[in-house]
């Protein structure tokens, strides 16, 4: 028999209150719990659940709950956001909190009914994907120039941002580095799940792959011993591939700087695929070589952006300069910290935990914010821009 799955509701309208609580009588499988004093005896109750499903009513006003959403964990649980005055902005920022669920008011009963039954599948283990995964390469042709650093800290920051879990895949199988950015010491690598496919599934992903600290980041090393990588065909970095998008929301990819059978498997498979650069001229001159490749393989060209690292507003060649140089936009800049950078490296954490106010982790999270919410949500709602602001969110969703 399932467990019940404990609700709250923190309203301060009574009548929203109790139809939500008719509702949920009504639809059964979930269990009201009774009014709380503050929302710190909210959060306490909430961290000592199994499972949970939170509601909020945003009519309250957002500044309310916003940093009692923000530090909520959503590991073992969901939350609704209601309210009568939606629109785009809003349902952003509150996807950015954790938030997957959002209806208007007054509530309609079968949409609520089908929040609860998604809810009810997720949190008892019914539904097995997450929803479209996104799959994000860090790439360079020339070493050195801190991709594993800006792979590292991005998928450090998505995660916190969005908290949904993801993928950090080392596939430097040469000079893989990330366990060592991390501090960590996996007891799997890659190549082991490789060579074991068949074992290869969400619960395995999750229970074997190396946990960054308390947090939804999962570490997937690259293989100690040199050999074992070069036993690694296309076809079964294909098949991981393929798995870790039924797993994790994200996934980013760290790669070496040759264009092997693995590597272009990871650039085929990405979503979204940054070409790192600095801005001096034989760094340059190798972005132009591997955008002319991109262009041959057929890659979008929204798909390739222009990542600098360590940029300095006073360098002699300027943003504009390597714009005209490549003929392509920048998407990111990435200003130059060596010092929090090495301090971080030294001590094997990521930026933001030596300095969350730092440039460098003000910029990778701005970075993280950008992909979690531009790449493909602002495309959808200027897609479907005549929708209403529910079927939008039903969009962005999926």
């Amino acid at each position: 028999m399932t467990e019940s799955i404990s609700t709250i509701i923190l309203s301060s309208n009574q009548s929203f209150k109790k139809l939500t609580k008719l509702y949920i009588d009504e639809y059964g499988g979930f269990d009201c719990l009774e009014d709380f004093s503050d929302l710190s005896d909210v959060y306490n109750t909430l961290s000592s659940l199994n499972k949970f499903f939170l509601i909020v009513d945003l009519n309250d006003g957002l500044q309310k709950y916003s940093d009692f959403l923000r530090k909520l964990d959503y590991s073992n649980g969901r939350v609704l956001a209601v309210s009568d005055t939606p629109d785009v902005d809003l349902i952003v920022k509150i996807m950015r909190l954790g938030v997957k669920e959002f209806i208007s008011s007054p509530v309609i009963k079968s949409e609520f009914f089908d929040v609860l039954k998604r809810v009810s599948e997720q949190l008892n283990g019914q539904t097995l994907k997450t929803t479209k995964s996104r799959m994000i390469t860090v790439f360079s042709n020339k070493g050195g120039i801190g991709k594993t650093s800006i792979a590292a800290n991005l998928a450090f920051e998505l995660a916190k941002i969005t908290k949904e879990n993801v993928a950090l895949i080392d596939l430097n199988f040469q000079f893989g580095d990330i366990t060592t950015f991390m501090d960590l010491n996996p007891t799997f690598n890659i190549s082991y799940m490789l060579k074991n496919p068949d074992k290869i599934n969400k619960d395995f992903l999750l229970n074997t792959m190396e946990k960054y600290k308390n947090t939804s980041l999962y570490v997937l090393a690259d293989p100690p011993v040199f050999k074992q990588a070069k036993e690694v065909s296309g076809k079964e970095i294909q098949h991981l591939i393929s798995v870790l998008k039924e797993t994790f929301s994200y996934i980013v990819v760290d790669t070496d700087a040759n264009f092997d059978g693995k590597t272009i498997t990871a650039l085929d498979n990405s979503d979204l695929l940054f070409l790192v650069t600095i801005v001096n001229l034989p760094a340059l001159r190798n972005c132009q070589r591997c955008l002319d490749l991109f262009e041959k393989l057929g890659y979008d060209n929204d798909k390739v952006q222009i990542l600098i690292n360590r940029y300095m507003e006073n360098d002699e060649i300027k943003a504009e300069d390597v714009e005209k140089l490549l003929n392509k936009q920048v998407y990111w800049k990435i200003p130059n910290n060596y010092f929090t950078l090495m301090a971080a490296i030294n001590k094997g954490v990521l930026v933001s935990e030596i300095n969350s106010t730092s440039n460098v982790a003000v910029s990778f999270r701005e970075l993280a914010m950008n992909i979690s919410d531009s790449i493909y949500r602002k495309k959808l709602i200027n897609k479907y821009s005549n929708n209403s602001v529910s079927n939008i969110y039903n969009i962005l969703r999926g």
